[in-house]
């Protein structure tokens, strides 16, 4: 909750200073629950990697299309935009852990499916299309489920350092499943990146299998009632500290995150490189990742005016790698850009889960998650056309231009509504974002 007026202070999490001392980066990985649910997380994260990466070059090599790739990404997050309100009110209604088994053994079974349709030669673009929008079905349920179970696991006061550590585990799959997915493709084809991803699931169901339901934190459950969707949304909609971060990351998601669409046009029709080198781009932009993740995990604090500056950083880096004359400046943007859009979503998802009452954190975490992922029905279309018609570097700086146009309304917004101004700056040889009273007070760092 906020502690005092302005985007400077709204969200504040300050975590026990001893008990930071004591855990350090990687301290929620002592509870047994958690340390079972990331083991088997950075084994599926690995295969969904290797899918995403193939099912790309896949879309790219059956239709040439760039546009093709954006319609593929959009199916896949449609789901999410049209019902993701109600996998959130299903998170808070029944047991995570027993909808966790549902969803990540179907989303293995999306894997498999899509892995014999690929290794017997009858795959058609058509079929791509529809297994991503029984995937993203399938995370309208999985992904609130998943994120709000973070807490159950490990309680208020790991909460932070778990979402952070999530983030690294993703990032360190990225950091391997790209270059795997390049090495199978170029060597025995797509469909075995598939079959991998599919098996893979198999970790996950296992480590939710083991865990022990007694050391799970309690958390009220919502009762079976109407009403329950609009409740979650009067919820955030009265609640600053939730829906301004909200708000910037579903600007940032919708039309900053469109990495698959760019990434293949800039390997393809720019650079002219192949799967593998593709690969590796992805590789350096989850380098980038990761270590934001693990920098996230060290903090013990959550502000906006930490998210409003990544953003804007994000941004400005974005539309950099769009005119990098060369390709080692446009590979080494990508490590930059991976850091500081790392730090955008975690800052956001931990002040909006720190901030949520345990009974509606599933309903938030859905509409936070439908904003983030679920306007990439919209963007991704849109920015696959640009980059079709005007070429990939007009495509990525689009994207950045329009991240730090929401980056600066957002800001503006909050610093307005908090009788502060936003001033941009350096310190010790860094840029520094401050939010300074009209007066003329600088507000306590």
């Amino acid at each position: 909750m906020s502690t005092g007026p302005g985007a400077d202070s709204a969200p504040v999490h300050k975590p026990d200073t001893d008990t930071l001392a004591r855990g350090g980066t990687f301290s929620s990985l002592k509870i047994r629950n958690y340390r079972l649910f990331f083991t088997g997380a950075i084994v599926s994260n690995t295969g969904t990697w290797m899918a995403r990466i193939t099912q790309d070059w896949l879309v790219l090599t059956l239709t040439g299309s760039s546009a093709a790739v954006g319609i593929t990404t959009a199916l896949q997050f449609l789901p999410m935009l049209l019902f993701g309100l109600y996998g959130g009110v299903l998170a808070d209604r029944y047991p995570k852990r027993r909808i966790l088994l549902f969803s990540q053994g179907a989303l293995g079974l999306c894997g498999l499916a899509l892995a014999a349709l690929t290794l017997s030669g009858h795959i058609q673009v058509w079929h791509v299309y529809l297994v991503a929008f029984l995937l993203g079905m399938v995370t309208v349920v999985d992904n609130p489920a998943r994120q709000s179970f973070v807490s159950e696991m490990v309680g208020p006061d790991q909460l932070r350092n778990a979402v952070s550590l999530n983030s690294a585990n993703f990032q360190s799959a990225r950091l391997v499943g790209p270059a795997v997915a390049g090495l199978l493709i170029a060597s025995i084809g797509s469909g075995w990146a598939f079959l991998l991803n599919g098996l893979f699931f198999l970790a996950p169901l296992t480590g939710l299998l083991m865990m022990r339901p007694a050391e799970l934190h309690k958390v009220e459950r919502a009762p079976r009632g109407k009403g329950q969707l609009r409740e979650g949304l009067r919820y955030v909609a009265g609640r600053p500290e939730l829906i301004w971060p909200i708000v910037l990351v579903g600007f940032v998601g919708t039309f900053g995150f469109n990495f698959p669409i760019w990434l293949t046009a800039f390997a393809d029709d720019v650079f002219h490189v192949g799967a593998g080198t593709y690969g590796l781009l992805n590789t350096l932009m989850a380098a980038g990742s990761l270590a934001g993740a693990l920098l996230a995990a060290r903090r013990g604090s959550t502000r906006l005016r930490m998210l409003v500056g990544a953003a804007a950083v994000f941004g400005v880096l974005e539309v950099l790698a769009a005119v990098a004359p060369a390709f080692w400046l446009f590979a080494l943007l990508l490590v930059p850009i991976g850091m500081f859009g790392l730090t955008v979503n975690v800052t956001a998802n931990s002040a909006v889960q720190l901030a949520t009452d345990p009974v509606m954190r599933g309903r938030v975490m859905s509409l936070y998650m439908m904003v983030f992922v679920g306007g990439t029905p919209i963007g991704a279309p849109l920015v696959g056309w640009l980059t079709d018609a005007y070429g990939a570097r007009i495509g990525f700086a689009t994207g950045g231009l329009m991240s730090l146009a929401a980056t600066g309304l957002v800001g503006l917004i909050l610093t307005r509504a908090g009788g502060l101004k936003m001033t941009v700056g350096w310190h010790h040889g860094h840029p520094r974002v401050r939010f300074v009273p009209r007066e003329g007070l600088a507000v306590p760092a």
